[in-house]
């Protein structure tokens, strides 16, 4: 899964197409370098470029980040460019032990306090009820969120908070329509762009680790050893980054921040996270929405930030997900937070656009 040459370079000429004002809001984890892999991967150009009649080209691996306001981050940031758009949706006891690609709990694990949060947090998630998702149905989020209003890999400016819905389709084929998402009081399509004259079904994206279904996600394994070698296995690789646990914990983060999925998976999601090397527990971390919980976090040593996942302290439910910098860096000063969300609300709806409250008038519950 390691980039080819081909991809590197089409990153270096995005790079150069990209606009220097602001446009990493809202994106997650503090992956400034993590976004430009997504950006290569999702929005491409025309061999044409110097006419300045840019199309949108096929996805070659497209990374379904179901972060929020990443895809709308990622949107802005191709209209900028004067770019065509094809989308797919979609730390910390100083951190920074590198676990080996296809390591497991072998290679170590998150510090005590953290362990045994996560299986408490698991055993919550085992007893939660949810509702099984249709293949003709969507996943509904709405969240509070707030990204960096600076400029690219400049300067971090605290941008403010913000709602944001999103729909994200079921379809068990491969599909280039994946959902919607609703911020800013527009409309942002997600979808996967297709080259002039191929058949859409030759460019879609199959349920998977990029598109994460929620009979995708019923399909994983719930043993924790054998989810987090599977994790290993089909995280994309990041090229920026030589610490794979911290991408298998993002990817991790990905999951479980914006997708409905069984009971039993999501708890081997909090089990398999106690192994990665780096994982701790911090006391206080606050949401989007201004809600205090606990955190399971990690520290990005490469780029100086921290992630972390809020729970709330009684019920231990998921609140939302933070990073900041853990360290004074040119970008930022310590503490400074980068990108900030708080989940409000989750739903099975039975269409693009539908909220939860239109499903139950009309008789869906």
């Amino acid at each position: 899964m390691n980039s080819t040459p081909e991809e590197l370079d089409e990153l270096g000429e995005l790079e150069r197409l990209l606009p220097t004002g602001p446009v990493e809001r809202g994106l997650p984890s503090g992956r400034h370098s993590h976004h430009k892999d997504v950006l290569m991967q999702l929005i491409d150009r025309d061999r044409e470029r110097e006419t300045n009649d840019v199309r949108a080209l096929p996805v070659p691996r497209p990374r379904l980040l179901s972060r929020p306001a990443l895809v709308a981050g990622a949107v802005a940031v191709a209209l900028a460019a004067g770019l065509t758009v094809g989308i797919g949706s979609g730390q910390h006891d100083g951190g920074g032990t590198a676990a080996r690609p296809g390591a497991s709990s072998a290679g170590g694990s998150g510090s005590r306090s953290a362990v045994a949060t996560l299986g408490r947090i698991a055993a919550v998630a085992m007893r939660t009820d949810v509702e099984v998702v249709g293949e003709n149905q969507f996943v509904y989020v709405r969240s509070t969120t707030a990204g960096n209003d600076g400029g690219f890999e400049g300067p971090v400016k605290p941008g403010k908070p913000h709602e944001r819905q999103v729909w994200f389709s079921q379809q068990a084929g491969a599909t280039i329509d994946v959902g919607l998402i609703h911020e800013d009081g527009e409309d942002w399509p997600i979808e996967v762009g297709v080259v002039d004259g191929t058949d859409p079904k030759d460019a879609g994206i199959p349920a998977g680790i990029d598109r994460p279904t929620y009979a995708w996600l019923a399909s994983l394994p719930t043993d924790p050893e054998a989810l987090l070698k599977l994790l290993y296995k089909e995280t994309p690789q990041d090229e920026t980054r030589k610490d794979r646990g911290q991408v298998v914990f993002n990817e991790i983060g990905n999951l479980i921040s914006e997708q409905i999925m069984p009971s039993a998976t999501a708890a081997a999601f909090y089990r398999a996270a106690a192994r990665i090397p780096g994982v701790t527990e911090l006391p206080d971390a606050v949401d989007a929405a201004g809600r205090h919980g606990i955190a399971i976090a990690r520290e990005d040593t490469s780029d100086g930030t921290r992630t972390e996942w809020i729970f709330d302290r009684a019920s231990l439910d998921y609140l939302g997900e933070r990073t900041v910098f853990s360290r004074d860096t040119t970008r930022a000063k310590v503490g400074t937070v980068l990108f900030n969300t708080a989940v409000l609300e989750r739903a099975v709806v039975d269409k693009r656009g539908q909220e939860p409250g239109e499903r139950r008038r009309a008789g869906r519950s």
